[in-house]
């Protein structure tokens, strides 16, 4: 199938999904998973009607970037080295990947340089899995404590994985102990924070996720194909 076909089927999934939690559908954003895929697979979804996509290779999304001339919006999702936030200031909108006060603190260096706001999710790695980033719930509260002290950087909400089930309902739980975590941080009412933004559920269990909270779910397979390897 095409991937307008698909993208198509993806927004007809996600209404569904949102009707079902009692959402709006408007409430969900298909953040397009384009690593791996070349600028012309990105400008295709984007003629279809896509306009943001999320990319995890700081390299690679530098030179798609230049490529793609459709009118989009990129954030970053991967894990992302202290060291090459550089490379990618002012050419992305949202960086969900926050993990760590280091990092934090080079995303406010490279910003300011350019006078601009980042706007930024916290990852949290509510399984603890050690190959996977993210901050963990006992310590998200002062990380974004201290992270909300830097004055070029905006806390939008917050970013997990799950580990991988084939069963989407295994990941449900990781979800929901997410959104209890935006409820505590949206209490402490700290300034400059927001926790609009959920950024949950891949091609596997995004529906589990909308129904969970997400406002932003991540695809890839689902609309682009299978994944190719990355160089």
């Amino acid at each position: 199938m095409s991937i307008a076909t698909n993208l198509t089927h993806l927004h007809e999934r996600i209404a569904i999904a949102t009707r079902r939690a009692g959402r709006d559908p408007a409430s969900v954003r298909l953040v397009a998973v384009s690593k791996t895929k070349p600028a012309e697979a990105v400008e295709e979804a984007a003629r279809a009607g896509q306009r943001l996509f999320g990319e995890n290779y700081v390299q690679e999304f530098i030179a798609k970037a230049q490529e793609v001339r459709e009118p989009v919006e990129w954030h970053f999702i991967g894990a992302l080295q202290s060291n090459k936030v550089r490379q990618i200031a002012g050419l992305v909108t949202l960086i969900h990947s926050v993990d760590r006060l280091s990092l934090a603190q080079e995303i406010e260096r490279q910003w300011a340089k350019l006078n601009a706001i980042c706007d930024i999710l916290i990852q949290v790695n509510i399984a603890g899995e050690a190959t996977k980033s993210g901050t963990t719930a006992e310590e998200l509260l002062t990380l974004i404590r201290e992270v909300a002290l830097l004055p070029h950087l905006r806390v939008r909400g917050l970013m997990t994985m799950p580990p991988f089930f084939d069963d989407p309902e295994g990941a449900r739980p990781y979800f929901r102990e997410l959104k209890r975590l935006v409820g505590i941080v949206a209490a402490e009412s700290i300034p400059g924070v927001s926790m609009d933004e959920l950024s949950m559920g891949m091609s596997g269990d995004f529906e589990a996720a909308i129904e969970e909270g997400a406002t932003l779910v991540r695809i890839g397979t689902s609309l682009f194909g299978e994944r190719e390897y990355h160089r």
